[in-house]
């Protein structure tokens, strides 16, 4: 059977907290605040301008300057969006290791588009990567299984074909709304102790366990 492995981007394949920290304290530094530490804002990089909003600058989206703020964000993220973002440690070895075993893969996020592309290209994920879905490629961004669908679609493969990979719950959600098999990833951006409760059929704390979690995945097949 032809097999497809789809991965969140944020916190599964790349690090991008740290581009991402970078650009939520230009916003406090506008206000005139000091800078947060990186620890504080590494855990908000997976929920993206919202959650980093919420964090650098206690703000709501029902905020009167809520949307002049994302928009700001978002400039600042772009224009430094590949200073320091790298891809996680053993995850390169892991997509040749896919390859080898003739393994497709692409990647689902809700980074939108014009975000995600231009990072994924600098990382030089996109010679192998067969389909890259973003939060505004379909009407719904995860939880909603239909990025996932239609990454499926694109790829030419079957759900029940395909397992999901990514380090927040609601990727979870969406794989298993999708009837993927999932496997959560427990070494980004999320809060370790609180993985077990997602129900994932796997569970990873670092890029080198993902081979055997997904060959455990195939055994059950």
């Amino acid at each position: 059977m032809r097999k497809l492995v789809l991965f969140d981007f944020d916190g599964t394949l790349a690090d991008t907290a740290p581009d991402l920290a970078s650009a939520a304290n230009k916003m406090r530094a506008r206000q005139g605040l000091e800078p947060m530490p990186y620890d504080v804002l590494r855990p908000m990089a997976s929920q993206g301008a919202r959650g980093l909003l919420r964090a650098s600058l206690d703000m709501q989206p029902d905020h009167p300057d809520y949307e002049s703020c994302r928009l700001q964000f978002l400039k600042d993220y772009e224009d430094e969006m590949t200073t320091l973002t790298e891809i996680f440690p053993g995850i390169r070895e892991l997509l040749d290791q896919l390859s080898s075993n003739d393994y497709s893969w692409g990647i689902v996020t809700n980074k939108v588009e014009h975000l995600a592309v231009p990072i994924v290209k600098h990382l030089g994920l996109d010679k192998e990567c067969v389909v890259t879905v973003g939060g505004d490629t379909t009407p719904y961004p995860k939880p909603h299984p239909a990025p996932l669908l239609y990454a499926a679609e694109q790829a030419g493969f079957e759900p029940a074909q395909c397992i999901y990979v990514g380090d927040d719950q609601r990727d979870i959600v969406a794989g298993k709304a999708a009837g993927m098999k999932t496997v959560a990833a427990a070494y980004g951006y999320c809060v370790p102790a609180e993985v077990a409760s997602w129900n994932a059929d796997a569970v990873v704390n670092s890029p080198e366990e993902i081979w055997p979690a997904i060959q455990g995945l195939q055994a059950t097949r």
